[in-house]
């Protein structure tokens, strides 16, 4: 079955998939830090300083974006059977993953609303979908 023709991903899917992901994303955090504390003598970043923020930002775009554009999928997505695909049903690129990286966070921004769009939204879409021209399909059990 050709991607274009998969059903979209349901909430409760993507929700515990993001879930898995997210513990990934805090390990890969942790780790991407210790070498930071070297700079500061073991001392705690302060809370918000602005060049770390940036460099969580910029490392959180590098993980989800290497994987959608690499597979379509998260380990988190593998493991739901979910994968990423453009509107047209084509692979994930460079730009659908910045835009649908930063509408994510904009998803989360405003308390998660921008997933619970996809409840009412007739195609199945959610606020970030809407703004980076993909969605999230389900994939099909392997033929045994």
């Amino acid at each position: 079955m050709s991607p274009a023709a998969l059903p979209p991903a349901g909430v409760l899917r993507r929700l515990l998939a993001a879930s898995y992901d997210a513990l990934l994303l805090i390990a890969l955090y942790m780790v991407a830090t210790a070498p930071l504390l070297l700079l500061t003598s073991g001392e705690a970043i302060p809370a918000g300083h602005p060049l770390y923020l940036l460099y969580l930002l910029l490392l959180g775009q590098l993980f989800f974006g290497y994987f959608w554009t690499r597979s379509g999928q998260t380990l988190g997505m593998q493991t739901w059977r979910i994968r990423l695909v453009s509107a047209d049903g084509g692979p994930c690129r460079r730009r659908h993953a910045i835009k649908r990286y930063f509408g994510a966070l904009l998803s989360w921004a405003l308390l998660g609303t921008g997933f619970l769009l996809q409840w009412i939204d007739r195609d199945g879409l959610s606020l970030h979908d809407r703004l980076s021209g993909t969605r999230i399909v389900r994939i099909p059990p392997p033929r045994r």
